[in-house]
């Protein structure tokens, strides 16, 4: 039986397929680590986890988009 945490990771972990591509050009990845009560555990990697712009990636794409397909979605926290 499916539960409501794990579609939700399957809905987090899809979205996170279709900007995979934007962040490989750029050298860099994404690691879904966890998600619980509609928190999102990620980890950047490669580039994308020294890069400056990091904070921007994570607000400004990947956390709206998740706002946008992923119902219950809270709000992103960066893992190290």
């Amino acid at each position: 039986m499916t539960t409501t945490k794990d579609t939700m990771y399957e809905q987090v972990d899809a979205v996170l397929d279709k900007l995979r591509p934007f962040l490989l050009r750029d050298g860099g990845d994404v690691e879904l680590v966890a998600v619980d009560d509609g928190i999102v555990m990620l980890r950047l990697l490669g580039a994308c986890g020294t890069c400056p712009s990091s904070t921007i990636t994570l607000k400004a794409g990947i956390e709206r988009a998740l706002l946008e397909e992923v119902p219950g979605f809270v709000e992103i926290e960066q893992v190290f």
